[in-house]
């Protein structure tokens, strides 16, 4: 029979096991956002499979959390790469610099474009510059700031800005999408596959639906959509009957990454091994969410105002992936 004393000793040990492994078992916090948004499912697969990794994660569905990367609060976030780069700097839609924060990888593009109800014939950006003054374009966007510099983007590639059209004021992204469909508007952003897009082409299907405005993609076109929108790029799109807003022909549209941030001061290792088993473990990403299809480990990182933290150069430069500059 053991004594008191021999109990007591056997109890401490236990604890200080328990404790150890406690806080060698690290928790991971990846913000996601609101429940429904981009960040909140894409943030749910890349936990999944680092839980299935051997890393602890756990999601915290938070708004505007990008301040909270830079201040340490949280690990892991996810932006589009323009945000990123802004909020970094202190610049677009962001009035002060979060210099701690720091890129983990491209997670997959995003792929976005102005459209217009199809029977008003603006298939380019110059049909759009010939008929400005009579158009009504969705702006402000007073709860997705980062939206009017896409627009802004879009605009400049074919030499307008927002001062060239009549301005509509909308409250968010979908709200935007909504008054095109309901004819408030003549012009909006409506990202490539977008379901509330596809609900405003079947409202306006006596009208021929949705189409895209073909943005242009030349020397000064590009240079001038790059000031808008620097992490960006301008991509030719075929004609597809499938897609809404290109069943009757192509059109270069803007294709943004959409990244994973962290902040500075997380540790190399663990860095490195969310990286790598975001980068190795592509199939089971695309079966928690389809975008990760567009997944490619070999264009995880692209330029950006916004550097990469050392764990990820690491991993980058182990896996022979080159890091642009």
């Amino acid at each position: 029979m053991k004594t008191p004393k021999q109990l007591h000793a056997i109890c401490a040990g236990l604890a200080f096991t328990a404790l150890s492994m406690s806080t060698s078992a690290e928790v991971v916090s990846v913000a996601t956002g609101a429940q429904g948004s981009l960040a909140f499912t894409s943030g749910q697969a890349v936990a999944k499979v680092l839980n299935d990794n051997g890393i602890t994660a756990r999601t915290q569905p938070l708004v505007g959390y990008l301040p909270l990367i830079d201040s340490g609060e949280v690990d892991f976030g996810f932006s589009n790469g323009v945000e990123a780069g802004y909020a970094f700097t202190g610049t677009g839609n962001y009035d002060r610099k979060h210099p701690n924060m720091r890129l983990v990888g491209v997670m997959f593009p995003l792929s976005t474009g102005i459209m217009a109800p199809c029977d008003l014939g603006l298939k380019t950006i110059a049909d759009v510059k010939a008929k400005s003054r009579d158009l009504k374009i969705a702006a402000e966007y007073k709860s997705s700031t980062i939206i009017p510099y896409y627009i802004a983007g879009g605009l400049a590639s074919g030499g307008l800005t927002y001062e060239d059209f009549q301005q509509v004021p909308v409250a968010s992204f979908v709200d935007g999408i909504k008054a095109l469909g309901d004819g408030l508007v003549d012009l909006a952003l409506v990202s490539l596959n977008n379901g509330a897009g596809k609900k405003a082409a079947v409202k306006l299907k006596d009208r021929g639906g949705l189409c895209y405005v073909s943005l242009n993609g030349d020397t000064d076109g590009n240079a001038a959509f790059k000031k808008f929108l620097p992490a960006g790029v301008l991509k030719p799109f075929k004609q597809n009957e499938k897609i809404n807003g290109l069943a009757g022909s192509g059109a270069t549209l803007m294709q943004i990454p959409w990244v994973m941030m962290t902040n500075a001061n997380v540790s190399d290792d663990l860095v490195y091994k969310t990286v790598k088993s975001v980068a190795e473990n592509k199939d089971a990403l695309v079966k928690s969410l389809g975008l990760f299809r567009g997944a490619n480990k070999d264009t995880m990182a692209p330029a950006n105002d916004m550097p990469y933290h050392p764990g990820a150069l690491k991993y980058y430069k182990d896996a022979g992936i080159t890091v642009a500059k």
